[in-house]
């Protein structure tokens, strides 16, 4: 029995009756959709337009709604599962390695929250490494090259400590400790590298390359703010520097030449502390040839997707349904969305 007008009645609620006799399977693609669509009204038209069916993009979030929390239950029954494996770990169960590379890249992306404004969605991305040969335009050679492959996803809306946590969990359960190399790799934010050096403490760190040519860039505008042709030489020369793992001498020439300027000086001098403070995480041409990433994309391009999602035109966000859609989306760009919808699906009422 189902209810008319505005009311619902206690047994709708239970049998998940809303507006109409909606199955499994639509609910699931309707779920689906949610998380790969632009925004719920592009939903609600992808399916009148492909599926023929009337699903309002109110109804449409209120499955976002219920089964977005059944994804979150399931984030966090797998962080609990993590953390009862390391209290075992930690009384001597023997742990097998094996040679395969994993590595877990971290990056940041910001949505806007009503009545918090923009807060920073952490995304972190786990992943096997494996090398392939690509073809170099400058030597004209096959050269071997790490990959990021079989990437899964994290994202959290909140402080590192937690997202953290979730993040290890997610390795956890792809066997982290089962490696014995890893990498962890990010840009400089110092949350990043706190997080690492707490949880994969015995990783190779590694600064994204194109994060820190970036400083680089900024770098040689603030030398020579007026002489581009200048700035794109020193650019050049200091590329170089920092593939080959010299970022101890880009940072001693940013610090003397932030001692004779006066205007620039402590804009300079934070490059300068910047490269210092990372140059082991640096070592760009000795990461290559022993077959690790040197670049982020694999997170920085989800970090990107995510935020393609909960930033359109506009869009302002309750806290409450962007943490009940992030895991739906990170589900599906992990690929695992199909895999979890049972467990998802059939997990008892809260």
């Amino acid at each position: 029995m189902t209810s008319v007008g505005l009311g619902f009645f206690p047994l709708d609620e239970q049998l998940e009756l809303w507006e109409a006799h909606w199955s499994e399977g639509l609910a699931k693609e309707a779920s689906w959709l949610s998380g790969v669509s632009p925004s719920f009204e592009h939903a609600e038209e992808t399916l009148a337009r492909i599926g023929h069916l009337s699903m309002s993009d109110s109804t449409i979030w209120r499955r976002v709604e219920r089964w977005g929390e059944g994804f979150r239950q399931v984030e966090r029954e797998r962080q609990a599962a993590a953390n009862q494996v390391a209290q075992l770990g930690e009384v001597g169960l023997p742990s097998v390695k094996v040679v395969e590379r994993m590595g877990v890249g971290i990056d940041g992306a910001k949505i806007h929250i009503r009545r918090e404004g923009w807060k920073e969605l952490k995304v972190g991305c786990v992943f096997d490494i494996e090398v392939r040969l690509i073809f170099d335009p400058e030597t004209k050679e096959q050269l071997e090259q790490g990959h990021a492959v079989n990437n899964s996803y994290v994202a959290h809306l909140g402080g590192p400590e937690e997202f953290g946590e979730r993040l290890w969990a997610a390795a956890q359960q792809r066997g982290w400790e089962q490696h014995y190399d890893t990498q962890t790799i990010g840009d400089g934010a110092p949350w990043i590298w706190n997080l690492v050096n707490f949880h994969f403490y015995d990783s190779l760190q590694s600064i994204d390359y194109y994060h820190a040519s970036e400083h680089l860039h900024h770098a040689a505008d603030l030398l020579y703010p007026t002489d581009p042709q200048a700035a794109q030489r020193w650019l050049n020369r200091n590329e170089t520097r920092l593939f080959q793992g010299h970022a101890d001498q880009i940072a001693s020439n940013l610090a003397q030449a932030a001692s004779g300027h006066t205007q620039r000086h402590q804009a300079l001098r934070t490059e300068a502390d910047y490269f210092s403070k990372h140059k082991r995480r640096m070592q760009y041409l000795e990461f290559r040839e022993e077959g690790y990433p040197i670049g982020s994309g694999m997170v920085e391009s989800e970090a990107k997707q995510f935020k393609a999602r909960f930033c359109g035109p506009g869009m302002r966000w309750s806290r409450e349904g962007a943490e009940r859609l992030i895991p739906i989306r990170a589900a599906i760009m992990s690929h695992q969305f199909d895999a979890l919808w049972p467990v998802v699906y059939n997990l008892p009422p809260n």
